[in-house]
């Protein structure tokens, strides 16, 4: 098998497995719980809540466990526009935004909040004259990614924090493909959204990073939790094994970084060879290169290929629809947005895999 979608998903680490099973069997007691079961609980929660916020440099107190990174997402655009709804009502976004993202602000459109979409240059990078010009008194939030998730291109999120911070407005970025990959500075950020799946973490937990000073109107009420932004009874296990799968990560950053960029160069020095369009470029992370077929529809590609065992993606898993928003906005080309796929590797991918599904995808590119 060959897996090259991991910034759809990866395999949780042995070490977060271990932890995941040893919690599971010793610290099942609700940690809300008064008891003595209850309270170990609770003590390994904070636990791994300092750990956390040590490897991502914020207060523990800034920390909110959510189900993913599209909760984060759904959290922090709505419960900011809720929260200051009477004051402005304007936000700016891109089209290179996750789902999660865009889906919501389509939403709060329909809730009388006005979004408007910053340019993006022939880089795919941020527009920043044109940021310039979108945000205005009535903006109460720009939120722009980190990184692409089909394209894996890089904003300028500290230049782009200069301009938001000119004006009295929030500043919020889903960093998902960032964390675990590069070092991040998230105090630039106002609020920043990640998921444990993607740093080879469990599924089914993520963060949001909220700045202490900064409120929210919770999505979900009720109940007592880690924090009064997100009601609901916390899991010792899942924490505690996303904070030993973020701990693995980046004790091993540096590593896995060169490791990447190796690999990267080694594919697209393979991929040049065939009659294919690269839509990465080099403001992408290395972990992720997206190709448009010329001739064939994508999801034929995938499905061929999946007939031996190579798992890739035509764009990001949760998105609608049938083309690449992302890589329209590049390259305004709707039949490259059609036949686009990613691929994304990892320090654990090999350059053996890499060989067998260039030579697979070259024999299919000639065959279909």
């Amino acid at each position: 098998m060959v897996y090259l979608d991991y910034s759809a998903s990866t395999k949780i680490c042995k070490e977060a497995i271990d932890t995941y099973v040893k919690v599971s069997t010793s610290f099942y007691a609700n940690p809300n719980s008064m008891h003595t079961l209850g309270l170990k609980s609770k003590k390994l929660i904070d636990e791994s809540l300092k750990k956390i916020a040590f490897n991502l440099g914020v207060k523990s107190s800034e920390i909110i466990f959510t189900s993913g990174a599209s909760e984060s997402n759904n959290t922090a655009l709505k419960g900011i526009c809720y929260k200051y709804k009477n004051r402005k009502n304007h936000i700016i976004s891109t089209k290179l935004e996750h789902s999660s993202v865009l889906e919501t602000l389509n939403f709060l459109e329909k809730e009388g909040f006005n979004v408007d979409y910053v340019d993006i240059d022939d880089n795919g990078l941020v527009d920043l004259n044109h940021l310039k010009r979108l945000i205005n008194d009535k903006t109460i939030l720009v939120s722009i990614n980190a990184v692409s998730s089909e394209l894996g291109i890089k904003q300028p999120l500290e230049e782009i924090s200069k301009i938001v911070k000119s004006y009295d407005c929030f500043f919020h970025s889903d960093v998902t493909q960032l964390v675990g990959k590069e070092k991040v500075d998230l105090s630039m950020l106002d609020l920043a959204s990640l998921s444990s799946q993607k740093f080879y973490g469990p599924k089914s937990i993520g963060i949001l990073y909220k700045k202490e000073k900064i409120n929210l109107e919770p999505l979900i009420h009720g109940g007592k939790s880690t924090t009064s932004y997100r009601s609901g009874t916390p899991d010792p296990a899942l924490i505690a094994s996303m904070s030993k799968a973020l701990t693995v990560a980046t004790t091993s950053l540096e590593e896995n970084i060169n490791k990447v960029k190796s690999l990267n160069s080694y594919l697209l020095s393979k991929l040049k060879n065939l009659d294919i369009q690269i839509n990465s470029n080099e403001y992408s992370i290395p972990h992720i290169v997206n190709i448009s077929l010329k001739n064939i529809n994508s999801e034929t590609m995938l499905h061929a290929l999946e007939q031996d065992e190579i798992f890739i993606s035509t764009k990001t898993a949760c998105s609608n629809g049938d083309y690449s928003e992302a890589v329209y906005s590049l390259t305004k080309n709707m039949e490259r947005a059609k036949r686009s796929l990613r691929i994304s590797i990892s320090h654990l991918t090999t350059k053996e895999e890499l060989d067998f599904f260039v030579d697979k995808l070259s024999y299919y590119i000639k065959t279909l």
